[in-house]
């Protein structure tokens, strides 16, 4: 009787690892089939491969799919391994993440006087990205050197005080990649190279390049109003250590199971690694709350390429997904596998259910809601339609699956409405991406 108890609950936890698995796929192909994502995905639960394909085209041209060996552009996955860079190098004694920018830097400029390593690691030094220039789009595609890139921006006043703020700023982390080369004596790409690829077997990553050939390389691309084109160009030494890596899902899998597994870092270097400062931001990473169980996590965006890499430290999930396709669907993806991996259910877009609500009811949403002084949302009905327009976006219908929860169809986003004791709406809150952010009614 035992034996057959026993054998039960084998058979059942092995159809369950199934339906896992063949959900993880279903939430794939979805965004397949709307041509919203093409790349690869590898999804890892405690040193178990639980997915790892191929999607779509690494060459649409000579009709080549994508692999788990397919060699995509990380953009600012690049951060991470930067991140770790740095620590090594205060792991021996060469510098401290508390150390000024001017003490390894004598002619920094004075705005930077009170501006440190650990402000760059975080995104709290203040220093603009250069990235958000006007002529950022004119000058992407002319070589630089490491010392060009720091001269484009070392000039421009502080957004804030160091440290009072946090604003995403690719500045500081070219600038973390230019010290990097001051205080070793080596080039970004060879200390990345021999710190960190070479030790942990990842032979399939390293620093891109515009005229290397490359063997599996994917190839970026972009959606336009004509259907998708070859993604525009940009020269690989502008990205430098903010962004300029390439890698497979397989490395990438080596990566988090080598940094979370102690191979990289000592364990008090991880910790500080590991630790958020503001805006749920450490060094290089995200830590965060999603649907209740902690992850740390990062995304990347470059010409063609969007990716995004998860790691979910209590049940030792990983996520991998690296697209050639440019758009938002990694991070979606990401998110949806992560949630099935963890037994959370997920309901996918065409599975969802539209309700009737009143315009009456509908009424009660209408007015300005403010993420932040510079992001709000605007709710507004027109006729029977709720209609939502965020920041310097476009406006977008919403759709009733309760009367206070709404989603969207363009993009993987939810809208909850919350009321006070007074029955009046005070705030919304949106859900986009794992992230649940809250929205004051103004």
């Amino acid at each position: 009787m035992i034996r057959q108890i026993i054998a039960v609950v084998i058979l059942a936890t092995a159809c369950s690892a199934q339906d896992n698995v063949a959900r993880m796929e279903q939430v794939v192909q979805s965004y397949v089939a709307t041509n919203r994502f093409m790349g690869s995905v590898e999804v890892v639960r405690e040193g178990k491969v639980l997915l790892d394909k191929g999607y779509g085209s690494a060459n649409l041209e000579w009709d080549l799919p994508n692999s788990p060996a397919s060699k995509f552009r990380l953009g600012s996955l690049t951060k991470q391994f930067t991140a770790a860079c740095i620590l090594l190098l205060e792991e021996r004694g060469k510098l401290s993440v508390d150390d000024p920018v001017k003490k390894h830097m004598p002619d920094a400029p004075a705005a930077w006087d009170k501006v440190t390593i650990f402000h760059l690691l975080t995104h709290t030094s203040g220093i603009p990205s250069f990235t958000g220039f006007p002529d950022y789009r004119s000058t992407e595609a002319i070589p630089s050197t490491p010392e060009q890139l720091v001269a484009r921006f070392r000039d421009k006043p502080l957004e804030f005080a160091p440290g009072e703020k946090w604003n995403y700023s690719n500045s500081g982390y070219v600038l973390l990649g230019y010290l990097l080369e001051k205080v070793s004596g080596q080039k970004y790409a060879d200390f990345v190279q021999e710190n960190i690829f070479k030790p942990l077997g990842m032979s399939d990553s390293g620093y891109d390049s515009n005229s290397a050939v490359t063997k599996h390389r994917a190839a970026g691309y972009s959606p336009s109003p004509k259907g998708t084109v070859i993604a525009g160009y940009i020269d690989m030494s502008i990205p430098f250590s903010a962004g300029a890596l390439y890698s497979t899902t397989g490395d990438l899998v080596r990566w988090e199971q080598g940094l979370f597994g102690g191979k990289v870092l000592k364990p008090a270097s991880l910790q500080k690694m590991t630790t958020p400062f503001k805006s749920d931001y450490a060094l290089g990473l995200g830590v965060r709350s999603a649907n209740g169980r902690k992850v740390i996590d990062h995304g990347g965006g470059i010409e063609g390429f969007n990716t995004h890499l998860a790691y979910y430290p209590d049940s030792k999930v990983i996520v991998v997904v690296l697209g050639n396709l440019q758009g938002g669907a990694p991070t979606e993806i990401a998110a949806k596998l992560g949630a099935v991996a963890n037994g959370d259910n997920v309901v996918l877009p065409s599975e969802r259910k539209e309700v009737a609500v009143p315009a009456s009811v509908l009424s009660q949403y209408v007015g300005t809601y403010e993420v932040s002084p510079a992001f709000s949302i605007v709710m507004t009905l027109e006729g029977n339609q709720l209609m939502t327009q965020a920041t310097a976006q476009p406006k977008f219908p919403v759709f009733a699956e309760t009367e206070t929860k709404f989603f969207l169809r363009v993009v993987e986003a939810d809208l909850e409405f919350v009321k006070g004791a007074d029955g009046a709406v005070t705030h919304l809150i949106l859900h986009q991406g794992g992230r649940d952010i809250k929205a004051v009614r103004k």
